[in-house]
């Protein structure tokens, strides 16, 4: 544990006091913003997003935004999705993948701002879609309202808030402490967690029977923190045999190193994305269902499709399962660090090897099982963990965590230990500036 000193050792650090001070400060405006409803709009439904599966894991993710219909209600989900699509398309089309790769710093800056022009397109497709839904909620909207003015004044100020989100999220990674928008995720899910536990509180006080499925639970979930942590920091080693030089009189190098390769090298990025691509078809059909569609083959296919992608569906885990593993060796694919053949070609450059395995195609051929095998450990553990929460809910009847459970347990824990692998490493940094200037 850290002791006084340390912490005032971190508090002290070069530049660190400050970042942590504008990241706090970023989430705070992101807090006050959440409490800032759309104009026109009843505060009787402040409360649709507790109402059903789908509205409630979405508003789990907003922070609450989606639940009090504020203009942050669209959160960072526009930017995430528009990310993870930008990021397919990246492979998919080679004028893009120049842009990611080739170009450097110029093209990384022009791709980052295509993310944000298609940010803008889906907000505001989002936005017609959350205000069409509120339309057919009873009394939602305050009587006497122009229904075309309220539909762009909602569209455009749902917009600007995701906008704004987004440039927080953006100003965050850049200037503060940690990745913005999932450190925005997890401030939202935090902010939810004493809602679930007066919830499932009160459940174990009206039925004392689940008070034992309630430890249990809590045990489970315990044990699954543990085994996030073991997963997010396990790393597979790769020896390396370095040449000697010699320099006059003294030889340098044959110091045998070692690759480290990630167990899962995505961190919580999968499960974000798998969560955000899920979400998309849920909330689509779930308010395509609330149309009163007339009675026919088209009602009967909107049914099923809600129900195979409600999150409180059987099948709905499985297709999360299966997104996880796929998002989690995509991710790895498209990591710098992870590319087997510029791997071997600067181990063949520096004149260094693998012991047992011949420099260039053939150590890029190893690379790459070895990568496979890991990879496909790490994401089947990430999908198999993902689900222990929503299993143990099933088993215990403690239906009340199950959407914190199932999700958001593993980005909470992903995301601190995010946090404090960058707050560790900018400490060695100002420490071995330190050591310099002696």
């Amino acid at each position: 544990m850290p002791t006084t000193a340390d912490l005032m050792s971190m508090w002290n650090a070069s530049g660190l006091k400050e970042k942590l001070i504008f990241t706090f400060l970023m989430l705070v405006l992101f807090r006050l913003g959440i409490h800032m409803p759309l104009y026109g709009i009843n505060t009787d439904v402040l409360r649709i997003a507790g109402s059903n599966d789908i509205l409630g894991f979405l508003d789990l993710f907003s922070g609450g935004a989606l639940g009090k219909v504020s203009i942050f209600a669209l959160g960072i989900g526009p930017y995430i999705t528009s990310s993870i699509i930008m990021q397919l398309m990246a492979v998919i089309v080679p004028a893009l993948e120049k842009l990611q790769k080739e170009d450097g710093e110029a093209g990384r800056r022009k791709l980052s701002q295509y993310t944000r022009i298609f940010t803008v397109v889906l907000a505001i497709f989002q936005g017609l879609i959350f205000v069409g839904y509120l339309s057919h909620v009873n009394n939602a909207i305050v009587p006497g309202l122009n229904p075309v003015m309220f539909c762009i004044s909602s569209v455009l100020t749902l917009t600007a808030g995701s906008v704004l989100v987004m440039w927080m999220s953006e100003l965050i990674t850049e200037k503060g402490i940690g990745n913005g928008g999932s450190l925005i995720i997890f401030v939202g899910i935090l902010a939810g967690i004493p809602l679930y536990w007066t919830k499932t509180w009160q459940m174990v006080i009206d039925d004392s029977a689940l008070m034992w499925g309630f430890i249990l639970l809590l045990a489970i979930f315990f044990v699954t923190m543990i085994f996030i942590v073991i997963m997010q920091e396990a790393i597979r080693k790769v020896i390396i045999v370095n040449p000697k030089r010699q320099v006059g009189n003294k030889v340098y190098g044959g110091v045998n190193t070692f690759i480290p390769f990630k167990l899962n090298p995505g961190g919580v990025m999968p499960i974000i994305f798998a969560v955000a691509i899920l979400l998309f078809p849920s909330t689509i059909l779930h308010i395509v269902g609330q149309a009163n569609l007339p009675a026919g083959w088209v009602q009967d296919v909107v049914l099923v499709l809600e129900r195979i992608f409600n999150p409180s569906g059987a099948t709905y885990y499985i297709i999360y399962f299966l997104m996880i593993v796929a998002l989690t060796f995509f991710y790895a694919s498209i990591m710098p660090n992870m590319q087997p053949k510029e791997i071997a070609d600067n181990l063949k450059k520096y004149g260094s090897s693998i012991p047992g395995v011949k420099p260039g195609r053939p150590t890029a051929e190893a690379l790459d099982k070895i990568l496979t095998k890991t990879t496909f450990i790490g994401a089947l553990a990430l999908g198999i963990i993902a689900l222990i929460p929503a299993f143990a809910s099933y088993i215990t009847r403690i239906t009340t965590f199950q959407g914190i459970g199932a999700t958001s347990l593993i980005i909470m824990v992903g995301v601190a230990l995010d946090l404090i692998n960058q707050v560790r490493t900018h400490l060695l940094a100002r420490n071995y500036e330190t050591f310099l200037k002696e």
